[in-house]
């Protein structure tokens, strides 16, 4: 119970981080911290408008998104503290209860029979296919270092002792850094501040969204974040104690929404076309972190 109330109190404020990290990096005031929670807020007071054309598929799909983020969120544990929902195998269903409310989200941009909507559908499919071997390969190096296949075993018997373990945990930081971009349609894969529907992909799918949807689906985005920041501070906090582990979890959770801030601020976005090459290219780094175990292990014959 404790990691979700984590990671629902760091999503207040992770995004707003995000924000004020732009703002301080080009010189502006820029927004207070709890502004995009007060704007879900303002947008949640308000009645969702739909197109005639659209189906029930469009209405569920954004209760679906936020419910299946909120689900996965669950399963992460917060250090030698088990998640609410834990059991041998719930990486896997992690990745898979993501990937429903990925799926009604695709088909709700399409329903809108929207050519731009689609677009931004068909490239968000892709790069969550890309994505997925990179995520397994890294969790499933981990489960084969540790000897267990469950989120909240993995991170309590990991203990990064060693030059080679420091930088396996570093790398998987990395990756999962890079993850949580290109599932949150950010820098450098996406371009949240664009208003071209062309070269747009998250934005584009939730053009017709608008007042309690469109607060779902950005609190879903808030909480995905806060989510992936938790379980980077897993690899770290390990079976740390309470007084050790909660500020850890804390400044990691600051340190990767500044660290957000600064890549969308200092990156330019790849061109469309590089962006596989880039998302695969992770795969590669999680490859290199299955040597790695391997080479810990002294499997290597």
């Amino acid at each position: 119970m404790l990691s979700i109330l984590l990671i629902l109190f760091c999503s207040l404020f992770f995004t707003g981080i995000i924000l004020r990290t732009r703002s301080i990096t080009s010189g502006r005031k820029g927004p207070g911290i709890l502004q995009p929670v007060k704007d879900v807020v303002r947008l949640f007071k308000k009645g969702a408008v739909y197109s005639d054309i659209t189906s029930v598929i469009f209405r569920i799909a954004p209760v679906i998104y936020f419910s299946s983020v909120l689900m996965a969120c669950l399963v992460v544990p917060f250090g030698s503290f088990m998640g609410v929902v834990s059991f041998d195998g719930d990486f896997i269903f992690f990745a898979y209860i993501l990937a429903l409310g990925k799926f009604f989200s695709i088909i709700s941009a399409m329903d809108t029979g929207s050519s731009f909507e689609g677009m931004g559908a068909s490239r968000e499919a892709l790069y969550s296919m890309f994505v997925e071997p990179a995520f397994f390969i890294l969790i499933g190096s981990f489960a084969l270092l540790t000897g267990h296949t469950s989120f909240y075993n993995i991170f309590s018997s990991l203990h990064l002792g060693s030059s080679i373990t420091y930088t396996l945990g570093g790398l998987a930081a990395f990756v999962l850094l890079m993850i949580a971009m290109i599932e949150n349609g950010r820098m450098p894969v996406d371009d949240p501040k664009t208003h071209l529907e062309l070269t747009m992909i998250h934005e584009v799918m939730v053009l017709d969204n608008s007042g309690f949807d469109l607060g779902l689906i950005l609190s879903a985005g808030y909480l995905k974040f806060a989510m992936y920041g938790a379980i980077i501070a897993d690899f770290f906090i390990g079976g740390l104690s309470m007084i050790w582990a909660l500020p850890l979890f804390l400044f990691i959770q600051a340190f990767f929404a500044i660290m957000v801030g600064l890549i969308e601020s200092f990156m330019a976005r790849y061109r469309m076309s590089h962006n596989p090459q880039f998302i695969l290219a992770l795969s590669s780094v999680s490859f290199l972190i299955f040597l790695g175990v391997l080479l810990v292990l002294d499997k290597f014959v």
